[in-house]
């Protein structure tokens, strides 16, 4: 504690106001009046977007309304010394292939994973000088199994066969996330020899087909029904169900009871971080690193990035084409295509002239779920959490448990299904369900030396408080207070440490982020907002009714992965570029991380620095 108190005073002398990270503002000169494409949003998304378009020789220009680029995969500095991955906080989904083409690692991408990564420590009353029981997942299979059968002897033995299960279902389910969905609208209206071609779109789902077999009624009940159900013919366990549960509801406005809930189980072995399948790990130097690596590809193929631009308008023709943007300060850009990072919602319902829609479409987009119940906070602290059910080292150093993902208040199911039905009555959960990470255990550039940043993931909070009441700052506080009374139950001496905290409800979210209702989905991933409905039915494909205006961010399918056919930018006419060798079949993958891009005003969150007064996440 006295190190990070030094520490701390040395960042605080260093640097009165944050500057770790400054955002990238007019990188290839000065606005041009035209491009061949403009992105809207610099977010990840956006920006993965923008470096692919560029490489293909399309002219680009990506423009923000942020001070700083990533959208929400950034890092901000909001108290002094003291740096967070102020939304989006681990990574997973980042596809391979994008890893390498835009060489990323050259660009400064420094990846920590983590193994263990998931610690669920339990509330139990100690015994004859017992610590609580915990249980501590990670790679090996055979420690897994030692942990689990503290619980249950039998769930020991189901649990590899339960993983090789999952597996099988995420390695079927891969090629769908990573393929454009059949563009049915396209398909009824195309010749014959065009439709016979885009039949070639069905093969992924063929594959899955193949690859699933006879158990193919099995998985569609773990796609279809609630994750409790699927994890109750698995397991007898509380504690393993309700920490697998979490991956089934993280982010997401359901419960393990709900149909269709199942589906998200397949997140936490999705993901692929260098070759490993499943892994999960911090980006060092935090999320924003991310997004800086892949702007730093970007511009070096000759990307213009600028930052404080907003985006007001997209322009449309006489003849009902996209011809460009309009930026808050006036500004006239004209371009071929625009590519809307921003969420279906800000797209379609704020930026596109509504003349130009079908009303039919207008009213399924103003019509999307994108209820939220995330709250997320940010904590500084002056020392790591000292567990029960794990003691710190008496020198305070970080242990394998404190690099995980560690799970509050999931000792049962019926834990989580009941701060589920708090939020249904607008009220925030009585116990909230929380996901803490340590990002600074395994990644020292975060903190001053000794301390660290801590992030909540917390759930369940309605956007809109019971008797139609909003967020305040009263209430903001007395939440984020109750989040962490929890956390000082498992780990006595949390509140002590506290140096600062940044709180960021649905609406803080939506305002600072752009992400609708707080949703880090752009909208719900239920059922039926996902493959040929996502976002809507029968504009699945990333173009909208609008030519030349698409969709790339994590509101079109798919809602982990999705692709831009660079064939249908061909089609509107980018000039100049030879497209014959390539584009036949290429495409630009995107990855969308949890959770979303921005693009609306900048505002603070509730940040909250800590003097003498006592104040309390994918």
């Amino acid at each position: 504690m006295a190190t990070c108190g030094r520490g701390l005073r040395r960042a605080l002398g260093a640097s009165p106001c944050p500057t770790w990270r400054r955002a990238l503002s007019d990188t290839r000169g000065r606005l041009k009046p035209e491009y061949d494409a403009v992105v809207v949003g610099a977010g990840h998304n956006g920006l993965v977007a923008a470096a692919y378009l560029q490489r293909f020789g399309v002219n680009t220009a990506v423009f923000e309304r942020r001070h700083v680029i990533g959208g929400a995969a950034v890092t901000e500095e909001i108290i002094p010394g003291f740096k967070f991955s102020r939304a989006s906080y681990l990574l997973s989904l980042l596809r391979p292939q994008i890893y390498s083409e835009l060489e990323l690692k050259k660009h400064g991408l420094r990846l920590h994973l983590r193994n263990p990564y998931s610690f669920t420590p339990m509330l139990e009353e100690s015994a004859g000088g017992k610590v609580p029981r915990s249980l501590l997942l990670g790679t090996d299979m055979a420690e897994n199994q030692k942990q689990i059968a503290q619980f249950s002897r039998k769930d020991a033995q189901a649990f590899p066969k339960y993983e090789a299960f999952m597996d099988r279902l995420a390695l079927a389910i891969d090629p769908l996330l990573d393929s454009a969905p059949v563009d049915l609208e396209a398909f009824q209206q195309v010749s014959l020899l065009q439709r016979l071609k885009m039949l070639s779109t069905l093969k992924p789902l063929w594959q899955a087909g193949c690859i699933l077999g006879a158990q193919l009624p099995q998985y569609h009940q773990v796609l279809t029904a609630p994750a409790a159900k699927v994890l109750d013919q698995w397991f007898e366990s509380e504690p393993l169900k309700a920490t697998l549960a979490t991956d089934a509801v993280i982010g997401a406005m359901t419960d393990p009871y709900i149909p269709g809930s199942g589906y998200v189980l397949l997140h936490h072995v999705m993901g692929n971080l260098e070759g490993i399948r499943g892994a999960w790990g911090y980006v060092q130097g935090g999320m924003g690193a991310l997004s800086d690596a892949i702007a730093s590809s970007a511009t070096t193929h000759g990307v213009s990035i600028f930052t404080e631009k907003t985006v007001a308008k997209v322009q449309v023709s006489s003849g009902g084409r996209v011809q460009g943007v309009i930026l808050q300060d006036g500004s006239e850009v004209r371009s071929k295509v625009v590519l809307s990072n921003a969420s279906p919602q800000i797209t379609f319902l704020k930026l596109t002239p509504q003349e130009w829609l079908p009303e039919e479409f207008v009213a399924r987009i103003a019509q999307l779920d994108t209820k939220s119940p995330v709250t997320k906070i940010n904590v500084a602290v002056n020392r790591l959490p000292d567990f029960l059910a794990a003691p710190n080292t008496p020198r305070g150093q970080p242990l394998p448990h404190h690099q995980c993902s560690i799970h509050l208040n999931c000792e049962d199911t019926l834990l989580v299904h009941q701060a589920f039905e708090d939020a249904l009555d607008g009220l925030p959960s009585k116990r909230p369900l929380i996901e803490l990470c340590i990002p600074s255990s395994l990644d020292t550039t975060l903190a001053p030396p000794g301390c660290h940043v801590i992030s909540l993931l917390t759930q369940y909070t309605p956007y809109t408080l019971a008797g139609g009441k909003a967020w305040d700052e009263q209430q903001r506080n007395a939440y984020a207070d109750r989040v962490f009374d929890c956390i000082e139950a498992y780990a006595p001496g949390f509140k002590g440490s506290v140096v600062g905290r940044d709180i960021l409800t649905p609406p803080d979210l939506e305002r600072v982020f752009g992400l609708p209702g707080g949703n880090i989905f752009h909208c719900a991933m239920s059922l039926d907002q996902l493959y040929f409905a996502r976002p809507v039915p029968l504009h699945s494909g990333y173009r909208s009714p609008l030519q030349g205006l698409y969709l790339c961010g994590s509101g079109a399918h798919p809602a982990q992965r999705q692709r831009i056919c660079l064939q249908e930018i061909q089609e509107t006419q980018v000039q100049s570029l030879d497209w014959d060798n390539h584009l036949e079949s290429e495409m630009v993958t995107i990855p969308v991380f949890l959770p979303g891009k921005s693009h609306e005003q900048r505002e603070p969150g509730g940040l909250q620095s800590m003097g003498s007064q006592k104040v309390g996440h994918n």
